[in-house]
């Protein structure tokens, strides 16, 4: 409760847009119990449950790591730049989700085609945005925040940058799935594919070492040259499952 009142207090918007997000969530997760829509062979709620799942932790990791920065008005600009771009993604997500059609990869009508084309512009908006004030933390000193937990920020978004950025090889292929057609039995609730590889294992892992490389350089090490060689490790793990995966390979199965 404490970390939530601190929470509130260092970016009351992404506060509560985090608390909506997360609401919509846990309806998504009521609609997949009573709803029979599908899409691809699952519930049709499975998607927007997990974008609404994952933006939830994005909007209260950068709420709380940005206020470091002590730079209000690049502050506010980018969470204002957050909120809009999130709405636009869960909104076609979940609109076309209840209609039982994809939203990504959907280019089957001029209309849909325009859907997927405006979430790409927004996120590559959020990902560039985050790039240019991820930046502002390698301004920091160290001494103000501690090393080891500033060089887990710092390499948090850059991470989730790269990872970000990888989701264009998906949209350059319309399909996430490497050796067949999106669709194959997966894995529960994340539902990446059993048989084959499959582009959203290192997208997954690269964009939330936003919040585990913070983490580790919190809680785990102190030191500015351990926090460098566990990310090292990690970037190179996430790494080789974008191999895996570009190779046709499953993670599991």
């Amino acid at each position: 409760m404490n970390w939530l009142i601190e929470l509130k207090t260092r970016n009351p918007i992404l506060y509560w847009f985090g608390w909506l997000t997360l609401l919509g969530g846990l309806i998504c997760v009521v609609m997949t119990q009573v709803s029979p829509t599908e899409v691809l062979g699952i519930s049709a709620w499975i998607k927007p449950m997990k974008f609404f799942l994952s933006i939830w932790i994005f909007s209260w990791t950068m709420g709380w790591i940005l206020f470091e920065l002590h730079q209000p008005k690049a502050v506010y600009r980018y969470t204002i730049m957050v909120v809009i771009v999130m709405v636009i993604e869960l909104l076609i997500i979940t609109w076309q989700a209840a209609n039982g059609r994809l939203s990504h990869f959907n280019v089957s009508t001029r209309f849909y085609g325009i859907l997927f084309n405006i979430m790409g512009v927004a996120i590559v908006t959020l990902t560039i945005w985050t790039f240019i004030i991820g930046l502002r933390f390698f301004k920091l000193n160290p001494a103000d925040i501690g090393s080891g937990y500033l060089w887990g920020i710092r390499l948090g978004i850059i991470f989730f940058v790269i990872f970000s950025l990888e989701g264009g090889m998906m949209a350059a292929r319309l399909a996430h799935t490497v050796g067949a057609a999106d669709g194959s039995e997966g894995l529960p609730v994340m539902n990446w594919s059993k048989q084959y590889g499959d582009l959203r294992v290192a997208h997954f892992f690269g964009i939330h070492s936003l919040q585990l490389l913070p983490l580790f350089g919190f809680y785990i090490t102190r030191s500015s040259r351990a926090m460098i060689v566990l990310s090292g490790i990690y970037f190179v793990i996430v790494t080789f499952l974008l191999i895996q995966a570009l190779r046709g390979l499953p993670l599991l199965g």
